[in-house]
């Protein structure tokens, strides 16, 4: 995860997660000063390209670990996601209002287009996208899933979001709870607003916020979480981990800044100033799994594409973009626009970076399982906080 370091005492950290050298670490922080966002269609804070460095050997290593690849398999799949990046852009474009959503194949290395008027075919295809013709698009499909947002659902229900694939929105139902009454009526009134497609999950997601234990955290109190990305003047965490003005201190107990703003519930997503000997550093650690790795920008990876999360408990997990946009029901209330992941994570984990490659993603949320077991997490997009609040990524 991006984090604050501080110039005394020396950092309690192995040599590994102090991979980058002091020079990189100035240099990067230097260069970082000057680096403004200048395409005018690029979210607030993102670069305008993703970049073309290439990827480290122990990012690849992680990718066969977790994603079961080959090492030439897991290289080149960071190079089709890439190329899909940028043309996803241009192929939404391209498609206008028949724009149906898209993903990324990870069989094929190539990213599929859903279009909903076959005479943008040949313009989504020209940009090197794979087109499929669907009934609905994307804007009928996000008035469903803003009616099913209106709705009061039961704890059975784990989370809902637009579908490309199926063109749908598919609803997720803890398969304990699938005949239950309440969970039932849901259904039949979800139904009623649109295209839904049901699918059964193990578990309810839960929040990753824990109590004080040991690590790389921040704490709140008695509550610790992960940091997620720095910014100019501070980081990017989870909103549930604490209100505004909250204080936070640092691993070595030594106070960092405030809480300056929080969401949660409907949002996930808070920013807290730095200062008191700290500063920020475009950087994720990778905790010895993998070396730490620059931050370059922030451009978003379609559905299916490969990710990664650092936290200071589970510390480095990678898996694959599952959904995007998708409510997630928790007991504290629904949160709105998240992305869901087959990465794992545990309680500590909130607020920690996920990553895709070298381009920040988003802020880990919550989930369901752990990394014993297996499981799902969802993170709050990242792009979205930036312009919430007006800050801009710090990226190398």
């Amino acid at each position: 995860m991006t984090e604050r370091r501080k110039a005394t005492p020396l950092r309690r950290t192995t040599i590994l997660r102090a991979g980058l050298s002091a020079a990189l670490l100035l240099s990067t922080v230097a260069a970082g000063l000057s680096t403004q966002a200048s395409a005018s269609d690029t979210p607030v804070g993102a670069s305008p390209s993703a970049s073309k460095a290439p990827a480290s050997s122990a990012l690849i290593t992680a990718m066969q670990r977790d994603l079961g690849l080959s090492k030439d398999d897991a290289t080149a799949r960071l190079k089709a996601e890439t190329t899909a990046r940028t043309v996803d852009r241009a192929a939404k474009r391209a498609a206008g209002d028949a724009y149906g959503g898209s993903w990324f194949e990870a069989r094929t290395g190539k990213l599929i287009v859903a279009v909903a008027d076959s005479s943008r075919r040949k313009a989504v295809e020209a940009t090197g996208a794979e087109v499929t013709l669907v009934r609905h698009d994307e804007r009928q499909l996000d008035a469903t899933l803003k009616r099913l947002d209106s709705l009061d659902a039961p704890s059975g229900v784990g989370s809902w979001h637009v579908d490309a694939k199926s063109n749908s929105v598919v609803v997720g139902v803890v398969a304990a709870h699938k005949d239950d009454n309440d969970v039932r009526a849901f259904l039949d009134r979800a139904r009623r607003s649109g295209t839904v497609t049901v699918e059964e999950t193990r578990r309810a997601p839960r929040t990753f916020a824990a109590g004080t234990v040991g690590g790389d955290p921040y704490y709140t109190g008695n509550v610790r979480c992960s940091i997620g990305f720095s910014v100019y003047g501070g980081f990017v965490t989870a909103g549930h981990c604490a209100q505004p003005g909250a204080g936070v201190s640092g691993w070595d107990g030594s106070y960092i800044g405030n809480f300056q703003g929080s969401s949660f519930p409907d949002n996930d997503y808070a920013w807290v100033n730095v200062g008191s000997g700290w500063w920020t550093v475009p950087v994720v650690l990778g905790w010895g799994t993998v070396s730490d790795q620059l931050v370059r920008g922030s451009a978003e990876a379609p559905v299916g594409a490969s990710i990664c999360r650092s936290g200071s408990t589970s510390h480095w997990h990678c898996g694959t973009v599952l959904a995007k946009n998708e409510t997630v029901n928790y007991s504290q209330g629904a949160v709105h626009q998240m992305t869901k992941t087959s990465v794992c994570a545990e309680p500590g984990d909130s607020g920690g970076s996920f990553i895709s490659g070298d381009q920040a993603q988003g802020v880990t949320s919550g989930g369901w399982g752990n990394c014993s077991s297996g499981g799902e997490t969802w993170y709050q997009p990242v792009n979205e906080i930036l312009s919430r609040y007006g800050l801009t990524l710090h990226t190398a």
